[in-house]
């Protein structure tokens, strides 16, 4: 079992911050118009984002368990947020596979990964999120 250790930390007193899981790091930030700088993923992107990863990840994982050798992949996740504090709307992917085994096969694949791939289930289960600890640095 892996056990995942995030963090992020913003980028010279801006807005604009990194965060890095091991030695692979992604530009976080907010769009210009809401007071970032634009440079980087929003929070809700990064959320779809690591819904259509996981689903790729997990394709070519189950692929190659199957034997079948997929030559791409393409996930397109779409989703929004409302309310105060605003909240996802619910969230939605299409994929497009192509491999070498039969239409029925490819089908199956994507179906089993629906049924079995960690970040939608986690969402569709509605993990539990807590804040754990808090450090405040005063600036003088």
């Amino acid at each position: 079992m892996n056990t995942y250790d995030v963090t992020v930390e913003n980028v010279g007193r801006a807005v604009t911050a990194l965060g890095a899981a091991g030695p692979f790091t992604v530009v976080i930030d907010r769009p210009v118009e809401a007071g970032g700088g634009g440079l980087g993923f929003s929070g809700g992107q990064l959320l779809h984002v690591a819904v259509a990863g996981c689903i790729s990840n997990d394709l070519f994982r189950e692929a190659d368990k199957r034997g079948i050798s997929l030559r791409h992949v393409a996930v397109r996740v779409t989703g929004d947020f409302a309310g105060s504090p605003a909240v996802s709307t619910g969230i939605g992917y299409e994929v497009d596979v192509e491999g070498d085994a039969p239409r029925e096969e490819l089908e199956e694949l994507v179906r089993h990964v629906d049924a079995i791939a960690e970040i939608p289930n986690s969402l569709r289960l509605g993990t539990r999120v807590e804040l754990t600890a808090t450090r405040i640095d005063r600036a003088g």
